[in-house]
């Protein structure tokens, strides 16, 4: 009679190197791709390392996004409070029909045609910062003066947020993101944001403006408080998420220089390369969770009514079953069905605008900056393992 393994004590986040995801998740990949795990406040559920189980969950309308259902992965003096009423517009944390309701309105504002028409935009965007960059001479931080910028910037123009209130929402987003963030801390941002968010969509229902959330706006289909709250989701994920993949797909290829080499040599690589490196990066690196809603049988295993199921993504994307080669980047390999943007009705909404903007600006970067490289060894990096979404507080390039 096989001996079942004791429950994994929370989510392993130790990385031996800072591109990798935990080597003790890649052994559970190989071994138990679906395993017993106890959760941060000792619910007892699932983590799912595999590429092909994560993205049937993820399919799977039995699994449950709702944010009441879910367990914290990792202890956080966030977690320590009882979990807070969900905010109006919430929609990632919504199931259908609620669900539906925002997606069908959203998904009409975030069309590929649309995205596309931002090119031009965030061209001169990138330009402008790389030429700021060049002025104020090496080194530089290339978050502060490329990575963060440019995303807060594109977000702004697109929602109808001044980008003069940026210090004021980067704050509080960042603290809303830090895993040592108290509750209270937490609590005092989210009031914060929405007291903002709240007095802009106001302007907008009293006077149209030709935006994204004016356009939501005089539909009429969303309250005040819902359209509040589908701007904080977008304008936090619009530039938290795209300023971390910029900077950490601009480290991973500065230390991979037959990568860069191979961009500068042929460009019509870039497109390709983009999804390489989401696969090979995936940021959300605390992984996605879903909650059946029924028992689903999976694998051999049960995945009971209630208890949580942890999709950790950057493992995911690492399968070989899926992945020839996982642990190689290698930006001649384009990496299409990776997990980075989610899969099934949750999906990335702005994943063609990120496309754009990581496209855009690796693109300006090994083009102006033909010998960039970093200012600092991996050690000295200050690395986002703190955060909810991994990347870098800071990179320091010279060139």
């Amino acid at each position: 009679m096989t001996e079942t393994p004791a429950p994994l004590e929370g989510l392993p986040t130790g990385r031996e190197r800072p591109l990798d995801p935990p080597a003790p998740l890649n052994d559970l990949r190989a071994e138990r791709p679906i395993t017993r795990m106890t959760f941060a406040d000792g619910a007892e559920g699932w983590l799912v390392t595999g590429y092909r189980q994560a993205r049937t969950i993820l399919a799977d309308p039995r699994f449950s996004s709702r944010a009441d259902l879910k367990h914290p992965p990792v202890p956080a003096p966030r977690f320590a409070a009882a979990k807070p009423e969900l905010p109006p517009g919430q929609f990632v944390h919504m199931d259908p029909p609620e669900h539906t309701r925002f997606r069908r309105l959203l998904t009409g504002q975030f069309t590929v045609r649309r995205m596309n028409q931002l090119m031009a935009r965030v061209e001169e965007i990138a330009a402008e910062h790389a030429a700021a960059l060049r002025r104020s001479g090496p080194p530089a931080d290339l978050v502060a003066g490329f990575a963060l910028p440019i995303p807060s910037l594109v977000i702004c123009e697109l929602l109808g947020v001044p980008y003069a209130d940026r210090a004021r929402f980067q704050r509080d987003s960042a603290t809303l993101l830090d895993l040592g963030a108290g509750s209270e801390e937490v609590l005092g941002a989210l009031q914060r944001m929405f007291g903002y968010l709240g007095e802009l969509v106001r302007g907008k229902l009293a006077e149209p403006t030709d935006d994204l959330l004016g356009g939501l706006a005089s539909t009429g289909e969303l309250t005040e408080a819902e359209l509040a709250g589908v701007g904080f989701l977008l304008l936090v994920a619009g530039h938290e998420t795209t300023a971390n993949m910029l900077a950490l797909g601009t480290y991973a290829l500065l230390t991979h220089p037959d990568q860069v080499a191979a961009l500068r040599s042929e460009p019509e690589l870039l497109d390709g390369a983009v999804e390489e490196l989401l696969r090979y990066l995936t940021i959300v690196h605390l992984g996605t969770e879903r909650t059946p809603l029924e028992d689903v049988e999976m694998d051999g295993v049960t995945l009971r009514t209630g208890e949580t199921v942890l999709l950790h993504l950057p493992t995911a994307n690492r399968d070989p079953e899926r992945f020839p080669e996982p642990d190689r980047l290698d930006v001649r390999v384009p990496a299409t069905g990776h997990l980075a943007f989610g899969h099934g009705i949750h999906q990335c909404l702005g994943q063609q605008l990120a496309r754009i903007e990581l496209r855009v600006g690796l693109a300006t970067l090994v083009r102006e900056f033909p010998n960039l490289r970093l200012a600092a060894s991996a050690e000295e990096i200050p690395w986002r393992s703190d955060m909810s979404i991994y990347g870098v507080h800071r990179l320091p390039v010279t060139w």
